[in-house]
């Protein structure tokens, strides 16, 4: 996706704009840059070998310079000012390695640094107006985590269109981490999907008649496998206009649409009668923590005594709950990862008795290794589903967030509870 610069690379190396920024990063951080780097001048820096970062012009520079650190360099890549010609997840690597340097260094930059800032700044004539933001970067509007604006932010990411999901996804379209049973080459992401979703109808105790309400159900993966293999009746919540459609006909199309209702609506808008099993896989990380309590104690009275909860959710150690920068900005705003240990403690002060935590990170590598090939394979495609700019937001989006679980930086786990009385 992005042009060769050996030829650059080999004339220019240490000169020009490129070799300034070399000299400010080593000056700045005691480190040699992590990456090669070709700059608008077609000079280079930088190792010779692994990922190379391509600044095509000024303004990509521009971009941090108003917006410092991971939301600057996601808009210059986004826009197309800065492209990466290799492994684009073993660049993003070494810059995270780069980003802790920076973190461990004692003290605040001080003034001589700042100095050498502005100069390098004025020399590669980086002092100018504000970029414009990407178009596909979100700006929610409202309060945090109201009706509305949960409508939107979800109307941002899912109602991107279901031909893009169809052509990621696997056949059941699950944008959830599979459950990877076989190393076997013939394993493919659609067997790893369908594990996923009978390791969840085993573990609900799912069987003919069971009532099931599947909140968050996207494309349907779960609902209309559970109604389809094991004669469940099926309630999916989304708040996704085009999910809902999508269910809907694909219930139709395998004829167990007389097991499936598809409602769109809000958690907080869900009443009448109780159910036998509730799953709920990777949505509570869109409802906040401020409003988890709510969620979990809907859960537990929308759930029959002694009825089962399935919950798969994403979880994060760390000090962005959200994701980062560039996750909040573009992908899922008003998200919130937490630690796990906080989402069993709003389980148990619920009244769930919490019967099982099963950690699927390993698994959700895999998943996301196979969504980013898919993406890159078929890169062509994918720009013509949904554009260049959206293109590149999904491809940065896919590759770190697969080095994210892989890293340990992000987890996924599988939580079973239970209504006791």
């Amino acid at each position: 996706m992005a042009a060769s610069y050996s030829a650059s690379y080999s004339e220019n190396r240490h000169g020009g704009a490129a070799g300034r920024l070399e000299q400010a990063v080593r000056s700045l951080f005691g480190v040699d840059l992590p990456v090669g780097l070709t700059a608008w001048d077609g000079s280079s820096a930088g190792p010779a070998d692994g990922p190379r970062v391509l600044l095509r012009n000024r303004r990509a520079l521009r971009h941090v310079l108003y917006a410092p650190g991971e939301l600057g360099l996601a808009r210059a890549f986004v826009s197309g000012d800065l492209e990466v010609e290799g492994d684009l997840a073993e660049g993003l690597r070494r810059c995270w390695e780069l980003a802790g340097v920076a973190a461990r260094r004692p003290g605040r930059l001080g003034l001589a640094r700042w100095a050498l800032l502005l100069r390098t700044a004025i020399g590669l004539g980086e002092l100018g107006p504000r970029p414009r933001r990407p178009a596909s970067e979100a700006r929610p509007r409202g309060v945090p985590h109201s009706r509305r604006r949960d409508r939107a932010v979800i109307a941002h990411h899912y109602d991107a269109g279901n031909e893009f999901y169809e052509f990621l996804l696997d056949p059941r379209l699950a944008y959830s981490s599979g459950y990877w049973t076989s190393d076997d080459p013939g394993y493919t992401l659609a067997d790893a999907q369908e594990d996923k979703l009978e390791l969840i109808c085993r573990k609900l105790s799912l069987t003919e008649g069971t009532r099931l309400l599947d909140v968050g159900c996207g494309w349907g993966s779960l609902t209309c496998y559970a109604a389809e293999r094991h004669g469940v009746r099926v309630t999916g919540v989304t708040l996704s206009a085009r999910q809902a459609e999508f269910v809907r006909s694909r219930a139709a199309e395998l004829g167990v649409a007389d097991r499936v209702e598809v409602r769109l609506e809000d958690y907080r808008e869900l009443d009448g009668a109780r159910y036998d099993a509730i799953a709920s896989i990777e949505t509570g990380e869109h409802v906040g923590e401020v409003n988890y309590p709510v969620y979990a104690a809907t859960l537990h009275r929308m759930l029959r005594p002694h009825g089962y909860l399935l919950l798969q959710q994403m979880s994060r150690p760390g000090p962005a709950p959200g994701g980062g920068a560039f996750i909040e900005s573009y992908i899922a705003p008003d998200m919130s990862m937490v630690p796990v240990s906080r989402t069993l403690d709003h389980l148990e002060r619920a009244g769930f008795e919490i019967r099982g935590v099963e950690a699927m990170r390993e698994h959700y590598v895999r998943t996301g290794r196979a969504w980013t090939a898919t993406l890159e394979r078929q890169w062509s495609e994918a720009v013509s589903l949904i554009g260049i700019e959206q293109a590149r937001v999904w491809l940065l989006y896919l590759a770190g967030g697969t080095l994210a679980f892989e890293d340990n930086r992000m987890g996924v786990n599988q939580v079973l509870a239970r209504k006791v009385g």
